[in-house]
């Protein structure tokens, strides 16, 4: 469990007023000092992390934030910050002490509900003042779920532990596939893995060994092959693959190699799918079509790396943008959590595969970009269209081919 990616841990967000305890919660629910605690109001400046595993939920990563409360300029810049946090927030505790649930506690839980983060109600300190039941009618009353601990003491503790797994959002508890559906009991895939400047030494990159993994807890074999022996591989085999997948930048070879009857993707492709919402992202992809000189594209990515020579995401996908487009595209690169909030002067926002956040984080993401009324893609799918072979790419995904067609129709409309 503690080798599990942060990416594929459920989130959890700690908010709340300053001294109400919440690095005291973390760090109780976590057995470990993960936070610095002290009487000193603000003392959390930036949001800290923790993994660990959490039973009976698994593998989690808590989020403990500053108040949001907090005051003046560096207050505000911390107050953000948190607020900032939600946007990777897979459930939340909402911090509060005894009979304290007035503007700002209200504000916050109508701001959990509008994002659908699921939360529970903590009033902490019960050791100090012992949760009343009128309280706990009130917040009752609010639909909200509530639960008393201390930290002192530890009361309450398996209680809270507990309404977590009751509230944990429903798709967390089930069972995530990345290719596995798409290789029948038995079957075969065959995995196309370069081995360039970008791959670690000595290992794969993490949607590779995603993918190996559950094939196998499919049931199914996985022959990996560099690009160079997938002709070769393909035409050895006794019979054909269930499926073909590549990495997106040697997409068009594999295509070339592969026989049309044999499905083929990319890895960029399925981590669209796995982490966020593959139909829109194919629709964003039609955007690249109607890229002219002058428009500004974002290129965002989720981790932050050394730049190689040839990178993809600062180097060769502006490059082919501007090969596609005649020139004078404007490509920003943005890494981590810089991830711009004013969205409106781009034409198209193309994100990486998301292999390092959670999918409710790139969920977000991609709501953003839509709410500026700005199409998203990802890395996969805009260098399938740039390669000229993203319909053959997008055939094992027949509601995210079709809307990329309905929205490239629409784009040649608008067009002329």
């Amino acid at each position: 469990m503690m080798n599990t990616p942060k990416g594929l841990r459920l989130h959890i967000g700690i908010f709340g007023r300053r001294n109400v305890g919440k690095s005291s919660l973390m760090n109780a629910l976590t057995g470990q000092q993960a936070a610095i605690v002290s009487s000193q109001p603000g003392t959390t400046t930036d949001p800290v992390e923790k993994a660990m595993e959490l039973s009976p939920l698994g593998p989690v990563l808590f989020v403990d934030t500053a108040g949001l409360d907090d005051q003046g300029p560096v207050g505000d810049l911390r107050a953000k910050r948190s607020l900032d946090a939600l946007t990777r927030t897979d459930l939340a505790l909402l911090v509060t002490g005894e009979g304290e649930f007035g503007q700002f506690e209200q504000t916050l839980a109508e701001l959990l509900a509008k994002n659908d983060i699921p939360f529970v109600v903590v009033v902490n300190k019960t050791d100090l003042a012992p949760l009343s039941s009128g309280f706990a009618a009130q917040l009752a009353e609010k639909g909200l779920a509530v639960q008393g601990v201390s930290v002192a003491d530890g009361s309450g503790m398996d209680e809270l532990k507990r309404l977590l797994l009751e509230k944990a959002p429903e798709q967390w508890f089930e069972e995530p596939r990345l290719l596995g559906d798409l290789v029948k009991p038995g079957g075969l895939a065959v995995l196309v893995v370069p081995i360039d400047l970008g791959a670690p030494k000595g290992r794969l990159i993490l949607p590779q060994v995603q993918a190996i993994r559950d094939v196998l807890d499919s049931d199914a074999s996985a022959l990996v092959v560099k690009d160079r022996e997938l002709a070769d591989a393909l035409e050895n085999l006794p019979r054909e693959p269930d499926i073909v997948v590549c990495d997106s930048q040697v997409v068009l070879k594999a295509a070339a190699d592969t026989p049309r009857g044999v499905p083929l993707t990319t890895f960029s492709i399925l981590m669209a799918r796995f982490k966020g919402d593959l139909p829109g992202l194919a629709a964003g992809a039609a955007a690249i079509d109607g890229l002219a000189p002058g428009d500004k594209v974002l290129i965002a990515e989720a981790c932050t790396h050394h730049p190689l020579a040839d990178d993809i995401g600062r180097v060769k996908i502006p490059r082919w943008i501007n090969q596609y487009a005649g020139g004078g595209v404007e490509a920003k690169v943005v890494s981590g959590r810089d991830y711009p909030e004013d969205l409106s002067a781009y034409k198209l926002v193309i994100h990486c595969g998301g292999c390092v956040i959670t999918r409710r984080h790139m969920l977000s993401r991609m709501h953003a970009a839509r709410a500026a009324g700005v199409p998203v893609t990802n890395y996969g799918v805009a260098i399938s269209r740039l390669q000229g072979v993203l319909e053959r790419a997008l055939r094992p995904f027949p509601a995210a081919l079709e809307s990329f067609r309905a929205a490239g129709a629409k784009e040649v409309k608008q067009a002329g």
